[in-house]
C-alpha cells in the first residue's frame, strides 16, 4: 500500500481530510450532532437500534444481581455510610462520620455513593448502582467520542469493545473509584476531539476541569492521559501553533484550578479540624498525593505500606512488558490488547501523509497515546498495582479497534484493507485461544468455536471483494462476534459472581488457575488479585444476615473467601476482609451509643468497615488500611478513652500490627498492647471485645 492510496484523484494533500478520515468518518464533521436516543436524521435505519441494543446490554450486565456482592468492598462502603450521616465526612472522605481518619483517596468518587446513601438509605443496590451507571454512561460517551471522528459503526465497536471487557464488567459492578475515574477520562477524550473542530477553548478548558475531578477520585493516574490529550491537540488543533500553546497553559490551570481547591483546602485547614490523611505518615494531603499515591507506586516506596516490592519481581508481581499478558492481568483486559497495538499501528500508517489537522489521526493520538502511556506504566510500575487497574486501558483499546477496524471496512474493496482486517481477526482469535486454554476446564468447546469461527471468517475476508454486499457484510459481523465471544463470556461469568473484599478480579467462581480464578468470589483468591502480600487474603464485606453463613465468624454475604485467610480471621475481619458480625454484637455495639463518639476502635479500616455498616454508628478505624498510619497515637487514644469517648475495642486476632509492612507507624501495635494490659476481655458473638469504659 502505498501512500498515493490515501489521497483521492484531484484531491489536494492541503486539504483538511485524507482519504482515511473521510471514509473512517462518512460525513462532514458538522453533521454530527444529535442525541443517543433519538438519533441522527442522515443516520442509515440500523444505527439507532444498535445503539440502543448496546446500551440495554451493557444495563443488564452491569445491573443484573447486583445486590449479590453486598457492601463490595466495605472500605469504601463503609466511608460512603459515614458521608451520609456528616457532611463534614462525605467533604474529607472520612472513614466514619466522627472523623477520626481519611481513607486513602481523594473523595470524588465518595461524594457520588455518599448522596445515593442519603437519598435512598443504607443498601448494596445504593451503593453499587452508581458505579453500574457510570458504566453505562462511559459505553455511551465513547460511542459519541468515536463516532465525532470515524461514524456510527466505530462508535458502535468502540462501545461494544469497552461494555464486554470483564475487567470493566468487574468494575462497574464493584464500589472502588476506578469507574468514576475512567468515567470522566472518557467524556475528557471526548472534549478533546470537540475541541479539535473548531480550536474551541472553552472545550479544552472542560478537558482541564475534569481531568482536575479525575485527580481527585484516583490522584496521579488520573494524569495519565493528559500525554496523549495534550499531544493530539499541540499537533492537530486547526489555530496557529501560539495559540495552541497557550490554550494548552489554560487547559493545564483548570486541571491544577479544579483538583487544587480541594488539596488546599485540606492543607490549609488545621489537623485538629479535620481527620487525619490516611495513607500518610505525617498527616498531609500532599505527602499522600505524591508518595503513597503518586511516585511510590512508580517505585515501589510506599512507606506503611503492606508488602510492596521496589524491586521488580517483588510482591506485587514481576514488571516488565509481558505483565499486561500474564497470568495475573491476561484475563482482565489482554482479550484484544494484542488487537488493539496491531490496529494502532494500521490506522498510523494509513494517516502517515495526512495534513496536520487530520482529526482521524488526532483521535488515533488519543486513544492510542491514552493505551501505551497507561500499559508502559502498569507494566513497570513496581509499587502497589492491582489487575483491576487495567480497566483504565478499556476505553482506549476500544477507541483504537473502533476507528481502525471501521476505517479498514470501509475501505474493503482494497485488497490490502481485506488482508489486514482477516489478520487481526485471526489474530484475535489465536490470543483468547490462549487466555482460555489458560483454564481449560471452563467452557472447554469455547476457545475451539472461537478459533475455527475466526480463521473462517478470516479467509472470507480475504475474498471479500468478490462477496456479494450482503454476504460480506454478514461475514464482516460473524468475524466481530467471534472476537467479542471470549472476553464477552467472561465479562457474563464475572457479572454472575458476587465479588467483595479489597482486590477483586474478573472471571467466574471458582475458576482457578493461571489468571483467571480465585478461590472464591472474594476479592483475589488464588492468585491473590495478582500480587497481593503472602499472609493475607481477602473475604467478603457484605450487609449483616445478607449471607449464606449469617453467622459470627463466617464470610460474609455477598462473597467467598478465596487464597490464604485474612489477618483477624472470624469476627473481627482483617486487612482485606470485613466480617459480619452477629446480632448479638451488633446490639452491644449499638446499646446506649449515643453517649460515645465512636461505639468502637478496631485496627485497621475494613475490620472497622463490617462494624460501621451493621450498627451505622461510628467505628474508629486505628492505623487506616494498612494499619500503619499514625492515627491515633497511643497517647491521643488513651486521651480518648479517659473521655470515654470510645465504648469498645475490637480485637483483631493478628497482634494489632498490619503484617509485613514498609515502614509506617507502630501506633496500632502499642494500642493493642495497651488495651490487653490494661482492660479485661469479653467474647460476645464470637468477636473479643474489650470495654473501655470500665
Amino acid at each position: 500500500m502505498t501512500a498515493d492510496t490515501l489521497t483521492a484523484p484531484g484531491h489536494s494533500p492541503h486539504n483538511d481530510t485524507s482519504v482515511w478520515s473521510r471514509v473512517t468518518s462518512g460525513r462532514n464533521w458538522r453533521d454530527r450532532v444529535g442525541g443517543i436516543v433519538r438519533g441522527r436524521t442522515d443516520d442509515p435505519s440500523w444505527v439507532r437500534p444498535s445503539l440502543l441494543a448496546l446500551l440495554l446490554a451493557t444495563a443488564m450486565l452491569y445491573l443484573w444481581g447486583l445486590g449479590a456482592s453486598g457492601y463490595a468492598n466495605s472500605f469504601y462502603s463503609a466511608a460512603a455510610q459515614a458521608g451520609s450521616a456528616s457532611w463534614k465526612a462525605m467533604f474529607f472522605g472520612s472513614s466514619d462520620a466522627a472523623n477520626s481518619i481519611t481513607v486513602d483517596k481523594p473523595p470524588a468518587a465518595l461524594w457520588i455513593m455518599a448522596l445515593s446513601v442519603r437519598i435512598f438509605g443504607l443498601s448494596s443496590w445504593s451503593i453499587l448502582v452508581p458505579q453500574a451507571l457510570e458504566g453505562i454512561a462511559a459505553v455511551a460517551v465513547l460511542y459519541l467520542a468515536v463516532r465525532r471522528t470515524s461514524g456510527p459503526l466505530a462508535g458502535l465497536i468502540a462501545g461494544a469493545v469497552l461494555a464486554a471487557t470483564p475487567v470493566a464488567a468487574l468494575m462497574f459492578r464493584f464500589n472502588n473509584p476506578d469507574s468514576l475515574l475512567v468515567l470522566l477520562m472518557t467524556i475528557g477524550a471526548y472534549c478533546v476531539l470537540r475541541s479539535l473542530e473548531a480550536a474551541s477553548t472553552r472545550w479544552l478548558v472542560a478537558v482541564g476541569v475534569l481531568t482536575g475531578f479525575a485527580f481527585l477520585t484516583k490522584q496521579l493516574q488520573a494524569m495519565l492521559v493528559v500525554p496523549a490529550f495534550a499531544l493530539a491537540y499541540l499537533i492537530c488543533a486547526p489555530t496557529t501553533i501560539r495559540r495552541r500553546i497557550w490554550q494548552l497553559l489554560l487547559a493545564g490551570g483548570a486541571m491544577i484550578a479544579s483538583a487544587g481547591w480541594w488539596i488546599a483546602i485540606v492543607q490549609l485547614t488545621p489537623a485538629s479540624y479535620r481527620p487525619y490523611i490516611g495513607g500518610s505518615q505525617h498527616n498531609s494531603i500532599l505527602e499522600l498525593t505524591l508518595g503513597y499515591n503518586g511516585l511510590g507506586r512508580l517505585t515501589g516506596n510506599e512507606t506503611g505500606s503492606v508488602g510492596g516490592g521496589a524491586t521488580a519481581g517483588g510482591n506485587w508481581g514481576a514488571t516488565g512488558w509481558s505483565r499486561l499478558f500474564g497470568s495475573d492481568m491476561g484475563g482482565e483486559i489482554a482479550w484484544l490488547l494484542p488487537t488493539s497495538l496491531l490496529m494502532l499501528g494500521i490506522g498510523l500508517w494509513y494517516a502517515r501523509r495526512a495534513p496536520r489537522t487530520d482529526r482521524t489521526r488526532a483521535a488515533l493520538i488519543i486513544w492510542g497515546g491514552w493505551l501505551l502511556v497507561t500499559a508502559v506504566v502498569f507494566s513497570f510500575a513496581k509499587g502497589i498495582i492491582h489487575p483491576y487497574y487495567t480497566v483504565a486501558l478499556a476505553p482506549a483499546v476500544g477507541g483504537v479497534i473502533g476507528v481502525s477496524a471501521a476505517g479498514l471496512w470501509r475501505m474493503r474493496r482494497d485488497v490490502t484493507a481485506n488482508v489486514l482486517l482477516a489478520i487481526a481477526v485471526s489474530v484475535t482469535a489465536v490470543w483468547e485461544f490462549v487466555l482460555l486454554d489458560r483454564n481449560s476446564t471452563w467452557m472447554p468447546w469455547l476457545r475451539f468455536a472461537i478459533l475455527l469461527v475466526g480463521f473462517a471468517s478470516a479467509l472470507l475476508l480475504l475474498v471479500l471483494t468478490r462477496l456479494a454486499s450482503r454476504v460480506g457484510t454478514a461475514v464482516a459481523a460473524v468475524a466481530l462476534l467471534a472476537s467479542l465471544a471470549g472476553p464477552t463470556a467472561y465479562s457474563v461469568a464475572t457479572a454472575a459472581t458476587p465479588h467483595s473484599g479489597a482486590i477483586p478480579s474478573a472471571g467466574p467462581s471458582g475458576a482457578g488457575g493461571a489468571g483467571f480464578g480465585r478461590g472464591g468470589a472474594g476479592g483475589g483468591g488464588g492468585r491473590f488479585g495478582g500480587g497481593a502480600p503472602t499472609g493475607v487474603g481477602p473475604a467478603g464485606g457484605g450487609p449483616a444476615g445478607a449471607g449464606p453463613r449469617g453467622q459470627a465468624g463466617a464470610t460474609p454475604g455477598g462473597g467467598q473467601t478465596g487464597g490464604r485467610a485474612g489477618f483477624g480471621g472470624g469476627g473481627a475481619g482483617g486487612l482485606l476482609s470485613a466480617s459480619t458480625p452477629s446480632a448479638a454484637v451488633v446490639t452491644a455495639l449499638k446499646a446506649n451509643s449515643s453517649s460515645y463518639t465512636w461505639v468502637a476502635a478496631a485496627v485497621g479500616s475494613n475490620s472497622a468497615a463490617g462494624f460501621q455498616l451493621a450498627t451505622e454508628k461510628p467505628v474508629m478505624a486505628i492505623g487506616g488500611f494498612n494499619g500503619s498510619d499514625p492515627s491515633p497515637t497511643l497517647a491521643q487514644f488513651e486521651a480518648d478513652v479517659a473521655a470515654k469517648k470510645i465504648h469498645y475495642f475490637i480485637a483483631s486476632g493478628s497482634g494489632g500490627g498490619a503484617g509485613s509492612q514498609t515502614g509506617g507507624s507502630s501506633s496500632s501495635s502499642q494500642i493493642t498492647n495497651w488495651v490487653e494490659s490494661n482492660f479485661t476481655a469479653t467474647t460476645v458473638g464470637g468477636v473479643t471485645l474489650y470495654d473501655l469504659t470500665k
